[in-house]
């Protein structure tokens, strides 16, 4: 049997991604996280794979690395990552209950990216059970961090795609089908506010507003934005009392930008906001940051038309780009290993109230994944 008649059913499919998609595991929440590590091991332990749990630190939950047998075990092979944290809080379930009806299943975090892990899986099972032997043995990394910027697991990640001649990364794939061979560097910075108290109603002149300046600071930083490089603020928090005059006040931008120059440029934008005004101060830390990963890398594109001859096998096209939004893919594909990233399944609304999944897509990403496995050398 070759990989393109292996009998992936999405019903199947379906039925076991489900625990994996109502196991919600938003990444601040470290135990709700390990429970989804727990549940991940688990069915990488019933596919014949030996397990190693990784504890978490820095508060965030740990991680689970699975080998799979191999006559090979210990040369580098192929790493597939992936995360299993999501930004969707616990309570989430209550107002996107998992579901499937007319061709799309429904759940947080099922496209981002639990469908691309539970599929990667299903790949390496189908394989197993076909009897057919990959010429690389396979490792599988499974993450808790990377819906904040990977703060605690980038070494480890790193260290592992160290000793492995390609990653694969089964975030979702992109609107057309595509594959992502490169992505936009990303920083991210703290923001803070420090202002004077006062009564709001008897003394207000007395004060000095930290949301006021954090105010101002917000359109100043989202004014930078440019073709080149964009800036957003997506948490803000501040105050205690609506009868007082706040004192502080903190929040969080994001900053992207397709060249690695251009985001350096940022950065040194964004730290020179530090000072203070009307005795306000205003101070921004730089936090974790994600590497360009270049597009067109010698190395991917040879990846990449593989990966598009066997899709083509399929009956499908495989178009690429680079691409928006970090993913684990950045920091493998900036150290220049041979990385496919975007292998997942299609779908829309990451991050929203609207997730969802093509079911259609968990078959056909499902072959594909196989087919790499199988033939990659």
């Amino acid at each position: 049997m070759t990989f393109a008649k292996l009998p992936f059913d999405a019903d199947t499919m379906i039925d076991g991604l489900r625990s994996w998609v109502e196991c919600e595991s938003p990444t601040w929440n470290a135990t709700a996280v390990d429970h989804m590590i727990d549940l991940a091991a688990t069915d990488l332990a019933a596919s014949g794979a030996t397990i190693e749990r990784i504890p978490g630190r820095m508060g965030f939950g740990g991680c689970v690395r699975a080998r799979f047998p191999h006559p090979r075990a210990g040369e580098p092979g192929i790493l597939i990552a992936g995360h299993v944290d999501t930004v969707h809080p616990i309570g989430t379930l209550a107002k996107l209950p998992f579901r499937r009806e007319a061709g799309k299943c429904y759940g947080p975090g099922i496209m981002d990216m639990k469908g691309g892990n539970y599929m990667s899986l299903e790949a390496i099972r189908q394989l197993a059970q076909a009897g057919i032997a990959t010429p690389l043995p396979i490792t599988v990394l499974f993450t808790p961090d990377e819906e904040v910027g990977t703060p605690s697991t980038r070494g480890l990640i790193e260290m592992e795609a160290s000793r492995n001649k390609y990653v694969l990364v089964p975030e979702p794939s992109l609107v057309d089908y595509g594959v992502v061979t490169g992505r936009y560097a990303i920083a991210r910075f703290d923001l803070e506010a420090t202002g004077r108290p006062s009564h709001a109603g008897a003394r207000l002149a007395d004060g000095r507003s930290a949301i006021r300046e954090m105010a101002r600071q917000i359109l100043a930083i989202e004014g930078m934005t440019s073709e080149d490089c964009t800036f957003s603020v997506g948490i803000v928090h501040g105050g205690e009392w609506v009868n007082c005059v706040s004192s502080s006040c903190r929040g969080e931008a994001l900053s992207m930008a397709k060249r690695q120059e251009d985001l350096d440029k940022g950065v040194e934008a964004m730290l020179a906001l530090n000072g203070t005004a009307n005795e306000v101060s205003f101070k921004v830390t730089r936090g974790v940051t994600r590497p360009v990963w270049p597009p067109g890398t010698p190395g991917t594109m040879a990846l990449y038309e593989k990966a598009k001859a066997l899709a083509r096998q399929l009956g499908f096209d495989l178009p690429h780009a680079s691409q928006g939004g970090g993913s684990d893919g950045n920091f493998t594909g900036a150290m220049g290993i041979p990385t496919l990233d975007g292998l997942g399944v299609l779908g829309s609304g990451a991050h929203t109230l609207d997730e969802h999944i093509v079911v259609q897509s968990l078959v056909d990403r499902g072959r594909l994944m196989a087919g790499l496995l199988a033939t990659l050398d």
